[in-house]
């Protein structure tokens, strides 16, 4: 009996081998093959102003949870450890604050290292300009010590329907726990 079934998980795995192995004979551009261009590529900027208990009338983000050593209008440590943050920022052509926002950077970030100050990001970019209509949707690690960090473009809406390619993230000016201003170099892999 043992045999029996030692020979047929032998077979299965014979089989579905070989099935894998006809797929990448058929389509080899999807195993072996990455797009060399982006279909599309765009810069931006977005603006974090962090409340401080001060500044409400200016503030553009919040921190919302903090551990128990903490509290919600000063960050965590010096790692921030702990802190989550809801933001709803600007998001411009230039590295101006002042200049006409083209949409809105909407999400949060979480500080999820005790020992290093990094990040973890969950927001979109939602678009409100005669340029673009609709949102695209970023996710992944944003370790912010490092000159530049890559994030995943994970879908989107309106004009970036199921878009997908990868974000590269640069910490364009910091102004302590109050204000910092990201630089965001778009490339879009997939493009409908």
């Amino acid at each position: 009996m043992a045999l029996k079934s030692s020979i047929l998980s032998l077979l299965f795995f014979f089989l579905f081998s070989l099935a894998n192995l006809s797929n990448a004979l058929k389509y080899p551009h999807k195993i072996t093959q990455r797009p060399r261009k982006p279909c599309k590529s765009m810069v931006y900027y977005f603006h974090d102003v962090l409340y401080n208990g001060k500044n409400a009338k200016n503030a553009t983000s919040a921190i919302v949870g903090a551990p128990a050593w903490a509290n919600t209008t000063i960050a965590a440590g010096q790692s921030h450890f702990g802190d989550v943050v809801v933001f709803d920022d600007p998001i411009t052509l230039t590295n101006d604050f002042y200049s006409t926002p083209v949409g809105r950077a909407q999400g949060f970030y979480l500080y999820d290292r005790k020992d290093v100050f990094t990040s973890w990001l969950g927001f979109s970019f939602v678009f409100n300009s005669t340029e673009h209509k609709g949102s695209l949707n970023f996710a992944g690690a944003d370790p912010l010590m490092n000159k530049t960090r890559d994030i995943s473009v994970i879908g989107g809406t309106g004009d970036f329907f199921m878009a997908r390619g990868v974000a590269t993230l640069m910490t364009d000016a910091f102004e302590g726990d109050v204000y910092f201003r990201l630089r965001t170099e778009i490339n879009l892999y997939e493009c409908w």
